[in-house]
């Protein structure tokens, strides 16, 4: 861990764990590190509280930024040459810290992902990077799994927003966190655009921190989830990914309405749906500046995507079967057809780099 290390941490409301988690950061810091406490609306300490460690420096002025806009000026604020993120309920053990950095400080990696484990079971994984649905929903990958199944170091489609490290200047490459995604696929639409700019993220299971998870639903949830999901898919995915998908994200989006009426959120689907349509201009203008940027073809996205949703938070609801397997078949047609046209060798079934390999930015697949 030869780099200036700063850790960033996001505080908003309560936040009845941020002086352990703070406490247990400050111990693995170098001497020269730091971590910057970004101020988002953190509630009162409770009285008696002992001072946060001497490596901590706060900025913001209480304003809530949503997760990504904190994150952003946390990150403008530090003066690291790799940047951790790490969330304020997760408690990184001892020894997690340099082996996240050292995978963040290889020219080949972008993003490097930590392994969130549950801290009520920390034998089990919360997240060990995320699953990418070709529809543009993710979830907390191998969550509820033991972590002796994810003990090995591999490429994933996307890094773990609540414990990541990026070097500064890949950091700044790609833009950082885009404030109008708020909170939630933030770190889906980072870690696509790190892969198509000829990055890579990479999971580490040696950097652990347990994670005091606590998933939940809630109307301004559910509107931003699915709001930010169209942005991702409709600006983040190349013209040819996006040709590739259109089919099954028209058929699919009447489904996901009956899904939301039942569930109690058609509200805030619909909201997200008029979001889109009142914004065309905001996502006509990124979509042009998300594509210039990238480096790589289609595939290097497309072969990491998942065919199935399988969210094992969540009880899949009826019928959930029989869609996966019309969505296994759609996208097995859909990517062999991706790859022809790319001129990429494989199959739907091909796997991405394998553990170990390298790979330059701008490198062909």
């Amino acid at each position: 861990m030869g780099s200036r290390v700063s850790v960033i941490v996001l505080g908003y409301g309560p936040e009845p764990y941020l002086e352990h988690c703070l406490d247990a950061i400050a111990s693995e810091l170098p001497a020269d590190g730091e971590i910057v406490l970004v101020d988002n609306g953190v509630g009162p300490r409770p009285a008696g509280s002992a001072p946060f460690p001497g490596q901590v420096r706060i900025v913001g002025d209480g304003a809530n930024l949503g997760f990504a806009g904190g994150c952003d000026l946390g990150a403008a604020r530090a003066t690291g040459d790799v940047l951790v993120f790490a969330n304020s309920d997760a408690i990184v053990r001892p020894g997690s810290l340099a082996p996240l950095v050292g995978v963040a400080e290889a020219a080949e990696v972008g993003i490097a992902s930590g392994s969130l484990r549950l801290a009520d079971a920390p034998d089990l994984i919360n997240s060990a990077g995320n699953p990418l649905h070709f529809l543009g929903l993710t979830w907390a990958g191998g969550c509820g799994e033991p972590a002796s199944r994810h003990a090995t170091a591999c490429d994933v489609a996307v890094c773990t927003g609540g414990f990541f490290a990026v070097r500064r200047e890949v950091w700044e490459a790609l833009g950082g966190f885009d404030p109008t995604y708020f909170a939630y696929h933030e770190d889906t639409d980072l870690s696509v655009r790190c892969w198509l700019a000829g990055w890579r993220v990479r999971y580490v299971p040696e950097a652990v921190a347990d994670h005091h998870y606590d998933f939940g639903r809630n109307p301004r949830k559910m509107y931003l989830l699915e709001r930010n999901r169209l942005l991702t898919v409709l600006t983040d995915y190349p013209s040819g990914l996006l040709l590739a998908v259109a089919p099954a994200l028209l058929v699919t989006e009447p489904l996901f309405l009956v899904l939301a009426v039942l569930q109690g959120w058609p509200r805030q689907k619909l909201e997200a749906w008029g979001w889109a349509l009142s914004h065309l201009s905001l996502v006509r203008h990124r979509r042009r500046r998300v594509q210039r940027a990238v480096r790589r073809g289609p595939d290097v996205v497309a072969l990491r995507m998942a065919a199935r949703i399988e969210p094992p938070m969540v009880s899949p609801p009826p019928g959930m079967g029989l869609v996966n397997l019309a969505l296994s078949a759609y996208w097995r047609v859909a990517l062999r057809t991706l790859l022809r046209g790319t001129g990429t060798p494989g199959s739907a079934e091909a796997p991405g780099p394998t553990p170990g390999s390298t790979l330059t930015p701008g490198s062909p697949t």
